[in-house]
């Protein structure tokens, strides 16, 4: 078993909470195996709710479909009551869930389906903990696509008027699926340049990262489902 991999001298410490015992177990040690803690595992969203406020953890692992208090639920709790919460991954089977998707809107950092790889998994809590982006941006547009501006009433709601010309155009193309670098490539700019515009896009539209720009940009209508990636 590797060592814990560690932030400074802090452990990368993971809560998984699913209702299948077997599927807690496995990824257990699949991390483990791995050098990353996994601090606490949970039956439901409740059990969930109670492990984060317990451990605090950089990353939960989070099934969407759970008795007594679902994913969903649990992450709206759990983004909500913590002013540094941690990042957190849906699990699910269903690729293109309503739920999904609405744990995204939420402030979920993305989701994996319970078949991925080990090695998916690693690199997934991995990404997490460092906020990168954790969808391909494929997945992501068919995603976003099939459920964005349906008729339920319940969007992200946020206001672009506050963005500049260049922030509206780097948050087009970060819907389109750019990378940092490659929004510095494509704009003729340094790369943290385009860093200091992304905090600062993130910033005013009250969002944690790509994965709610990217709904927040077709969600008000900058980007159309159906158009051109980049």
């Amino acid at each position: 078993m590797s060592a814990p991999e560690r932030d400074g001298d802090r452990p990368l410490r993971v809560v998984v909470a699913d209702d299948q015992a077997l599927v807690r177990t496995g990824f257990t040690m699949i991390l483990a195996a791995d050098g990353i803690e996994v601090v606490a595992e949970a039956g439901d969203g409740a059990e969930a709710i109670e492990a984060v406020r317990r451990t605090r953890p950089d990353v939960v692992l989070m099934d969407i479909r759970m008795p007594t208090m679902d994913g969903l639920e649990a992450t709206r709790r759990i983004l909500a009551d913590h002013p540094d919460p941690p990042r957190i991954l849906i699990l699910t089977t269903f690729d293109l869930d309503r739920y999904v998707y609405a744990a995204l809107r939420a402030g979920a950092s993305g989701f994996l389906l319970k078949d991925l790889t080990a090695d998916r998994l690693v690199a997934a809590v991995r990404m997490a903990r460092a906020g990168d982006a954790l969808l391909a941006p494929s997945v992501t547009r068919r995603l976003v696509e099939r459920f964005a501006k349906q008729p339920d009433g319940d969007t992200l709601h946020r206001d672009l008027s506050g963005l500049t010309p260049r922030e509206l155009d780097i948050l087009r193309l970060i819907a389109r699926g750019l990378s940092n670098l490659e929004l510095a490539r494509h704009l003729q700019i340094s790369e943290t340049t385009v860093k200091t515009h992304v905090t600062r896009i993130f910033a005013k539209l009250g969002i944690r990262d790509r994965t709610q720009a990217i709904i927040v940009a077709y969600e008000t209508g900058l980007i159309t489902p159906g158009g051109p990636a980049a």
